[in-house]
């Protein structure tokens, strides 16, 4: 996955911003007409504490229902609480990033690059950026080849992102981001679904499952 601490992302005006409802009904997708971050680049915040490098993620923990924001390509999906329904506040949501983004507001400013770091050399990834873990060998290559290839699009199609975290003894661990984390679907999911696309596709694989929080 690409580093992006030494890119600014100097968003332009978004002329466009709709809402998609997601499988998770505490989960919703606000689809940009432009991408927001680089390819490959993924953002979460789970506490408003955790977004001083997003000003729009900052923004948005503004809102009293919201309990976490994850941002890639072109959009940015929104976890709310039990305060507010979504009915009633989707689209005061949309028009708030839409106005933000519009009057300057970026989604991500690039950390202090440390002194010390030779020219040309990347700075460490903040901790916002999510990734999957490095592979170790070609079956963990594999099984994450299959990820991007066959699970990523359909599941950031619904808001969010199901990363590899280990391969042992035959068990992959996954983890899940964006509107995946805490939607009442995800298990069924990754036993009926991405368990058995893995299982025929690396024969290595035996079994998969959800890191637990």
């Amino acid at each position: 996955m690409p580093l992006i601490t030494q890119v600014e992302m100097d968003t332009p005006k978004i002329f466009s911003i709709y809402a998609e409802m997601t499988p998770n009904p505490m989960a919703m997708k606000f689809v940009a007409d432009r991408m927001l971050l680089p390819e490959g680049a993924q953002l979460e915040f789970l506490k408003k504490e955790d977004a001083v490098s997003s000003p729009v993620a900052l923004k948005l923990f503004d809102l009293p229902f919201v309990k976490g924001v994850y941002i890639t390509s072109n959009f940015i999906t929104v976890l709310k609480n039990d305060k507010a329904m979504w009915d009633d506040v989707v689209f005061d949501v949309r028009d708030y990033i839409k106005e933000f983004m519009q009057n300057g507001g970026k989604v991500w400013i690039k950390p202090a690059i440390d002194v010390n770091i030779p020219k040309g050399v990347e700075a460490p990834a903040p901790v916002a950026v999510v990734s999957h873990t490095q592979p170790t060998n070609d079956i963990e290559n594999k099984i994450i080849e299959v990820l991007d290839s066959y699970v990523k699009p359909a599941v950031e199609n619904d808001g969010g992102m199901i990363l590899f975290q280990s391969f042992k003894d035959g068990i992959v661990t996954l983890q899940l981001k964006g509107a995946c984390s805490g939607c009442p679907s995800s298990s069924k999911t990754l036993k009926s679904a991405v368990e058995q696309m893995l299982i025929r596709m690396v024969p290595e694989v035996k079994e998969v499952q959800q890191e637990m929080a």
